[in-house]
Protein backbone atom coordinates (compact mmCIF):
# COMPACT_ATOMS: atom_id res chain seq x y z
CA UNK A 1 0.00 0.00 0.00
CA UNK A 2 3.34 2.47 0.82
CA UNK A 3 4.14 1.69 -3.00
CA UNK A 4 0.67 3.12 -4.33
CA UNK A 5 0.71 5.69 -2.14
CA UNK A 6 4.21 6.93 -2.72
CA UNK A 7 3.35 6.63 -6.98
CA UNK A 8 0.43 8.72 -6.38
CA UNK A 9 2.20 11.14 -4.48
CA UNK A 10 5.21 11.42 -7.39
CA UNK A 11 2.51 11.25 -9.76
CA UNK A 12 1.16 14.32 -8.39
CA UNK A 13 4.06 16.17 -8.27
CA UNK A 14 5.17 15.64 -11.35
CA UNK A 15 1.83 16.79 -13.27
CA UNK A 16 2.22 20.12 -11.13
CA UNK A 17 5.77 20.31 -12.55
CA UNK A 18 4.68 19.56 -15.87
CA UNK A 19 1.94 22.33 -15.45
CA UNK A 20 4.36 24.44 -14.27
CA UNK A 21 6.74 24.28 -17.41
CA UNK A 22 3.86 24.03 -19.84
CA UNK A 23 2.77 27.51 -18.25
CA UNK A 24 6.24 29.06 -18.41
CA UNK A 25 6.72 27.77 -22.12
CA UNK A 26 3.16 29.38 -22.70
CA UNK A 27 4.16 32.63 -21.69
CA UNK A 28 7.25 32.87 -23.64
CA UNK A 29 5.63 31.03 -27.10
CA UNK A 30 1.79 30.15 -27.02
CA UNK A 31 -0.65 27.68 -25.13
CA UNK A 32 -0.77 25.96 -28.33
CA UNK A 33 3.27 25.35 -28.53
CA UNK A 34 3.16 24.38 -25.03
CA UNK A 35 0.53 21.88 -25.52
CA UNK A 36 2.77 20.43 -28.83
CA UNK A 37 5.85 20.50 -26.99
CA UNK A 38 4.04 18.70 -24.11
CA UNK A 39 2.87 15.42 -26.19
CA UNK A 40 5.78 15.40 -28.07
CA UNK A 41 7.93 14.83 -25.05
CA UNK A 42 5.17 12.39 -23.85
CA UNK A 43 4.91 10.69 -26.77
CA UNK A 44 8.95 9.89 -27.35
CA UNK A 45 8.92 9.31 -23.90
CA UNK A 46 5.68 6.58 -23.89
CA UNK A 47 7.11 4.91 -26.96
CA UNK A 48 10.45 4.18 -25.88
CA UNK A 49 9.35 2.79 -22.20
CA UNK A 50 6.58 0.70 -24.55
CA UNK A 51 9.31 -0.24 -26.48
CA UNK A 52 11.70 -1.16 -23.79
CA UNK A 53 9.28 -2.84 -21.76
CA UNK A 54 7.15 -4.51 -24.51
CA UNK A 55 3.35 -4.44 -25.19
CA UNK A 56 3.68 -1.19 -27.44
CA UNK A 57 0.60 -2.33 -29.47
CA UNK A 58 -1.72 -5.06 -27.09
CA UNK A 59 -3.39 -7.38 -28.84
CA UNK A 60 -6.96 -6.41 -30.00
CA UNK A 61 -6.03 -2.69 -30.09
CA UNK A 62 -7.55 -2.94 -33.78
CA UNK A 63 -11.57 -3.81 -32.27
CA UNK A 64 -11.07 -0.49 -30.13
CA UNK A 65 -13.95 1.45 -30.81
CA UNK A 66 -13.16 4.80 -32.21
CA UNK A 67 -14.91 6.68 -29.64
CA UNK A 68 -12.00 5.45 -27.47
CA UNK A 69 -9.68 7.44 -29.59
CA UNK A 70 -11.16 11.03 -28.62
CA UNK A 71 -9.21 11.27 -25.29
CA UNK A 72 -6.46 12.19 -27.55
CA UNK A 73 -7.93 15.28 -28.83
CA UNK A 74 -9.54 15.92 -25.79
CA UNK A 75 -6.04 16.09 -24.02
CA UNK A 76 -4.79 18.48 -26.16
CA UNK A 77 -7.21 21.04 -25.67
CA UNK A 78 -6.79 20.08 -22.16
CA UNK A 79 -3.37 21.09 -22.15
CA UNK A 80 -3.58 23.85 -23.96
CA UNK A 81 -6.25 25.48 -21.55
CA UNK A 82 -4.74 24.38 -18.81
CA UNK A 83 -1.46 26.15 -20.71
CA UNK A 84 -3.26 29.71 -21.39
CA UNK A 85 -5.02 29.71 -18.00
CA UNK A 86 -1.80 29.26 -15.70
CA UNK A 87 -0.28 32.00 -17.14
CA UNK A 88 -3.00 34.24 -16.06
CA UNK A 89 -4.53 32.77 -12.95
CA UNK A 90 -1.57 31.33 -11.48
CA UNK A 91 -0.98 27.62 -10.74
CA UNK A 92 -2.85 27.33 -7.50
CA UNK A 93 -6.16 28.87 -8.93
CA UNK A 94 -5.71 26.49 -11.57
CA UNK A 95 -5.19 23.55 -9.82
CA UNK A 96 -8.12 24.47 -7.37
CA UNK A 97 -10.47 24.97 -10.56
CA UNK A 98 -8.94 21.57 -11.93
CA UNK A 99 -10.13 20.25 -8.72
CA UNK A 100 -13.68 21.58 -8.34
CA UNK A 101 -14.35 20.65 -12.07
CA UNK A 102 -13.52 16.81 -11.42
CA UNK A 103 -15.55 16.85 -8.53
CA UNK A 104 -18.67 18.59 -9.67
CA UNK A 105 -18.45 16.39 -12.61
CA UNK A 106 -17.80 13.10 -11.68
CA UNK A 107 -21.10 14.05 -8.99
CA UNK A 108 -22.70 15.18 -12.36
CA UNK A 109 -21.73 11.89 -14.25
CA UNK A 110 -22.74 9.44 -11.20
CA UNK A 111 -25.76 11.20 -11.10
CA UNK A 112 -26.86 10.78 -14.77
CA UNK A 113 -25.70 7.35 -15.82
CA UNK A 114 -27.44 6.43 -11.81
CA UNK A 115 -24.59 5.22 -10.07
CA UNK A 116 -25.54 4.69 -6.90
CA UNK A 117 -24.04 7.04 -4.55
CA UNK A 118 -24.89 8.77 -0.88
CA UNK A 119 -26.56 11.84 -2.06
CA UNK A 120 -26.14 13.78 1.25
CA UNK A 121 -21.96 13.18 1.65
CA UNK A 122 -21.13 13.78 -1.90
CA UNK A 123 -23.41 16.58 -2.09
CA UNK A 124 -21.65 17.99 1.48
CA UNK A 125 -18.21 16.89 -0.52
CA UNK A 126 -18.44 19.19 -3.53
CA UNK A 127 -20.18 22.21 -1.21
CA UNK A 128 -17.34 22.04 0.58
CA UNK A 129 -14.75 21.84 -2.12
CA UNK A 130 -16.77 24.94 -4.12
CA UNK A 131 -16.80 26.65 -0.28
CA UNK A 132 -13.20 26.02 -0.23
CA UNK A 133 -12.80 27.82 -3.74
CA UNK A 134 -14.55 30.72 -3.02
CA UNK A 135 -13.35 31.62 0.28
CA UNK A 136 -9.71 30.97 -1.28
CA UNK A 137 -10.60 33.70 -4.08
CA UNK A 138 -12.12 36.22 -1.36
CA UNK A 139 -8.73 36.22 0.31
CA UNK A 140 -6.96 37.02 -2.07
CA UNK A 141 -9.11 39.81 -3.35
CA UNK A 142 -8.88 41.87 -0.26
Amino acid sequence: MIVAVLLACSAGILIGISRQINGRLSLSTSPLIASFWNHVVGFAFLTVLGLALGGLLPEGVGQVPWYDYLGGPIGVVFVAAGSWVIARIGAVNTALMMIGGQMVSSVLLDLALSVPTALLPTGLGVALVLAGIALSQGKRRS
